[in-house]
């Protein structure tokens, strides 16, 4: 902990306000109440600011005292605590599974592709071979298909996996 003109200074973050669609509502939920919302204004969706499985806050902004940091700019996967996929997570993965599973130009390559979204959301070892079957499977669409699905592959993927996918 450091301190600022003799007193301790505390980081912390604030608590989030998430509809289940993954918009965010406020990334400050206890200190500016006026921002809370009981459903989202953009998709009509109901808002939540803790994990559904473990109860535990969804983290908002990250408050340092005294310094201006920028607010909340995308809403996290999985929950800091227990781990589980939220809400937006799992709606998300399910659209691109059957967005994937419906493109016949996918032919065999579908389950290996579906069987890999978890790593195009997460880093893990498997994210860079997961970014390079995603990568050779859009390039090899084209088309209304591969723009569906690179867009929807935009809103799971984790910034490693952009990265891999998109350079």
């Amino acid at each position: 902990m450091r301190s600022y003109r003799g007193g301790p200074v505390q980081h912390y973050h604030e608590v989030a306000q998430v509809c289940l669609n993954g918009h965010i509502i406020t990334d400050r939920y206890d200190s500016s109440p006026q921002l809370r919302k009981n459903f989202c204004s953009i998709c009509g969706a109901k808002t939540i600011h803790q994990c559904p499985n473990c109860g535990e806050n969804i983290q908002g902004d990250y408050i340092v005292p005294h310094v201006v940091l920028g607010g909340l700019s995308s809403t996290p996967a999985y929950c800091h605590n227990c781990g589980a996929a939220f809400p937006w997570t799992e709606r998300r993965l399910e659209a691109v599974r059957q967005l994937a599973l419906e493109t016949e130009e996918l032919g065999e390559e579908k389950e290996e592709l579906v069987n890999s979204l978890p790593d195009l959301v997460s880093d893990t070892p498997g994210t860079p071979m997961a970014a390079k079957r995603w990568k050779k499977a859009l390039e090899k669409l084209g088309g209304h298909s591969a723009s569906a699905l690179k867009e929807m592959i935009v809103q799971v993927a984790s910034e490693t996996a952009k990265k891999l996918l998109f350079p």
